[in-house]
């Protein structure tokens, strides 16, 4: 059966976003969270490639796939998998549905619309045909899903930064125990992996 991959950036004080986040700004007042991925040393550039190549399935949550989805969001250049043979199916955490779906339109992928994270999460174990399943976020979805304990694997990308606000990653009263399993230092973040206990 695949792993439930929990796999997001964070800033060294615990969260996902900076203050202000919206469709437009994803990251908030935070854009240089991700200063990894776009400015990509060779560690960023092989940590992003396995994460990709491991895919069979991905769970987010609606305000994410806005962002994703609006007609600034991912195209052919960039996003999950956009170098990458192929993509994964999506699977979307929302009580309403969008009427239109761009990237299904424009780039062929593939988004199934959920009602509750549980359900997201075995569908898409069931749609992943290779690989294990990555939750994507955003920070609540990911936040739900450590909290009800349906995370395998953590995968947290460290980034240098200290906000002070924003969406934090980890609910109060949230206590789990996670084994290191793999510390990889870049040039632009530290990638962390833990495995649930």
């Amino acid at each position: 059966m695949p792993k439930v991959i929990a796999d997001i950036t964070m800033s060294l004080d615990g969260f996902v976003t900076g203050q202000g986040a919206d469709e437009q700004h994803g990251l908030g007042d935070a854009p240089e969270l991700h200063t990894w991925v776009m400015q990509q040393d060779a560690v960023d550039t092989e940590i992003l490639e396995q994460a990709t190549a491991e895919s069979g399935a991905v769970v987010m949550g609606r305000r994410l796939f806005d962002i994703v989805n609006a007609p600034d969001g991912w195209n052919e250049d960039m996003g999950y998998g956009a170098d990458q043979t192929g993509t994964p199916p999506f699977f979307v955490v929302t009580h309403s549905p969008p009427r239109d779906v761009r990237l299904e339109r424009e780039l062929g992928m593939r988004f199934t619309f959920v009602s509750d994270l549980v359900t997201a999460i075995d569908q898409a174990r069931s749609a992943a045909t290779h690989g294990d399943v990555v939750i994507m976020g955003g920070g609540d979805v990911i936040g739900q899903a450590l909290e009800q304990g349906l995370v395998d694997e953590l995968r947290l990308h460290l980034a240098p930064m200290v906000l002070g606000g924003g969406t934090p990653l980890f609910k109060p009263g949230t206590r789990q125990m996670y084994r290191q399993r793999d510390v990889r230092p870049s040039r632009n973040a530290v990638h962390l992996t833990y495995e649930r206990v």
